[in-house]
């Protein structure tokens, strides 16, 4: 069996094994790297998945993507060293579960992708005796995940772009209180300024000859360990007994739609997901595709879930890629749900109080995009059966202590902070701060 082959999106650069696409990035001709095909879970292998850890779940998942370029030993460690923390599946009412993603070093879903991509970079560097530039942009959490996992990685400098002032003063911390080969940059712009100067970057021929790459959803390294968590949650709902003689849902708080299109490749790789929920905020430009058929981008809106500030969202490619390009086929497996702040507000203090679990904007989402799935009727039992509605899963993205400002003034009361978001409030802060123009970054990079 050969190296499983990635394409580019825009189908103008040659086929390269997962190596060469982790490191590179982007494309050369700016596209997407996505699998040509996917490997196949069997049957027997997702059962099994219900009475294994999460690491080891990551392990079997990855191999297969990963066969001919990580010996399986090498990878099996990996695994162990990243996810080395907690990944609950609560139940929070009938066949409604919740998966706190939010407990890795950095309190955020990031981490999942961030800390596989720092042990595989590191690797491939240290055999190929090279040294490499990560540039990536973020509206939040992905700035944070990225510059812990890849703080002292030898061979790489590390350098973040986030808007100056579209993320909450916890996710400004996290990413900007570590030095040596990590360097954050304030954008005097929005999340989209920083994504545009990100992908220009990787084209211009002015700076070919500093080796770059990104470890935002452009790479499709982020996107191979988020499927993982897809799968991990199907066992833990066999394991837990519940009936699904409907396949499960899922939603997905959504931005730059590289979480949903992890799920996509999931489902894609055999594993039994009946639809998404792709749950936006203001900016909802993919629900709208979904709905009328347009896709049409535009200036990001700042809300309250800052991380989903996306005008225009880079993974829109990758599904497209996937489906073909053919709406009717995406409809069969991808709702679209939008919430305002209002909304996300009210949220947040109807299930702290009904529920007694506290989310933050971003899980809210989650949270009110499966609900207007069930409501909308999608779900129903069909005539002549009983019970037959699956379980919904919605996801918890970011641990609510990172957006306090939001969620506090609406529970009445403090929330404790986990450990590492302690640390990185009481350290000073390290950063950059200019203009929302490629000659800015440029001269940084060069």
């Amino acid at each position: 069996m050969g190296q499983l082959q990635f394409r580019s999106t825009n189908g103008q650069s040659p086929a390269v094994n997962l190596r060469e696409a982790l490191l590179a990035g982007q494309a050369p001709d700016r596209g997407l790297y996505f699998p040509e095909k996917f490997p196949k879970l069997t049957p027997d292998e997702i059962a099994a998945f219900a009475r294994l850890p999460y690491h080891e779940i990551a392990f079997r998942v990855l191999s297969k993507f990963t066969d001919g370029i990580v010996p399986p030993d090498v990878l099996a460690k990996m695994c162990h060293e990243a996810y080395n923390f907690p990944v609950p599946l609560e139940i929070i009412h009938v066949r409604v579960f919740l998966m706190r993603l939010d407990q890795g070093p950095t309190a955020s879903f990031k981490d999942f992708a961030a800390q596989m991509m720092a042990r595989l970079f590191g690797r491939f560097l240290r055999e190929d005796g090279k040294e490499l530039t990560i540039l990536t942009a973020t509206s939040g959490d992905t700035g944070a995940a990225v510059a812990h996992a890849f703080h002292k990685i030898p061979g790489v400098r590390v350098i973040v772009l986030f808007p100056a002032d579209e993320v909450s003063e916890s996710q400004r911390k996290l990413m900007t209180t570590l030095k040596d080969n990590v360097r954050t940059v304030a954008v005097d712009g929005k999340f989209d300024d920083c994504q545009a100067m990100v992908k220009r970057a990787f084209a211009d021929p002015d700076l070919a000859h500093i080796p770059l790459s990104s470890a935002n959803s452009i790479n499709i390294g982020r996107l191979l360990p988020q499927m993982i968590y897809y799968v991990y949650a199907i066992g833990q709902l066999a394991a837990k007994g519940t009936p699904m003689v409907r396949t499960p849902v899922f939603s997905t708080p959504s931005g730059n739609f590289g979480n949903i299109t992890a799920g996509l490749m999931a489902k894609r790789s055999g594993v039994n997901i009946g639809r998404f929920v792709a749950a936006t905020n203001a900016n909802d430009v993919v629900p709208e595709y979904l709905s009328t058929g347009r896709f049409e981008p535009r200036p990001s809106i700042h809300t309250v879930a800052n991380a989903m500030d996306v005008g225009n969202p880079s993974n829109f490619d990758r599904l497209l890629w996937l489906y073909g390009a053919d709406l009717n086929a995406i409809r069969k497996d991808v709702t679209g749900s939008r919430h305002d702040d209002d909304e996300v507000r009210a949220t947040i203090q109807k299930v702290d109080a009904e529920r007694g679990y506290l989310l933050d904007p971003h899980s809210a989402i989650a949270y009110l995009g499966l609900k207007s799935y069930v409501a909308s009727g999608f779900s129903r039992t069909p005539p002549g059966q009983v019970g037959q509605v699956g379980p919904g899963v919605f996801l918890a993205t970011a641990h609510p202590a990172k957006f306090a400002e939001v969620v506090e003034p609406v529970i009445g009361r403090t929330i404790p902070k986990p450990q590492p978001l302690v640390d990185a409030l009481a350290t000073e802060r390290k950063i950059l701060e200019i203009d929302a123009t490629f000659e800015a970054i440029k001269n940084i990079l060069d």
